[in-house]
């Protein structure tokens, strides 16, 4: 068996992220946490103040031998619209950014090419404005975070913003959902 691999990636909610990522085959586990900020510590609280410029992020620890990176890319571009600054549907600020947080020059060179790739296909009418920053820290949310959708979701929210990525992702990338 192959070692596990770690992405890093911001895509608005963090309950979205998780919900979309931790049903793909070769996803170990996606874990709902806080990266790219300056400060030496993250929560909900201090995230959400605007004060850290962390991102709200999802940690996913995959199999490469079942789901390459590349394919998390993929998926991550179709779960969100990558074209607005600071923002993904209503939820609004530098911690609902579009972002990739690289751990290695070959996701790196991988992420870029895949940006580059879907600003020649026009797909968007605006630029991509996805943030591509190397990975230097990681912090888990708080428990009440883990597993929000699996748990809630039944929730107005759930219902109305994450259903619809998940249902989407199930969709489009059918073979690979567990």
């Amino acid at each position: 068996m192959s070692e596990l691999q770690l992405a890093t990636l911001g895509a608005g909610c963090f309950w979205c992220v998780e919900a979309v990522f931790s049903s793909l085959k070769g996803v170990e586990k996606a874990q709902s946490g806080y990266s790219g900020g300056q400060e030496e510590d993250a929560s909900y609280k201090l995230v959400c103040s605007g004060m850290t410029n962390h991102a709200e992020v999802v940690q996913i620890s995959f199999n490469p031998e079942q789901i390459s990176f590349e394919t998390l890319i993929e998926v991550f571009f179709q779960s969100h619209d990558p074209t607005t600054l600071n923002r993904q549907g209503n939820d609004k600020g530098p911690q609902y950014r579009s972002a990739i947080f690289y751990h290695s020059h070959a996701q790196a060179d991988a992420a870029s090419q895949a940006i580059a790739k879907l600003t020649a296909s026009g797909l968007w009418r605006a630029p991509v404005v996805t943030e591509l920053t190397a990975y230097t820290s990681f912090f888990a949310a708080e428990n009440y975070h883990d597993d929000y959708f699996a748990l809630n979701g039944h929730q107005p929210y759930c219902q109305m913003v994450i259903k619809p990525k998940v249902d989407k992702v199930r969709e489009v990338f059918e073979g690979i959902i567990k």
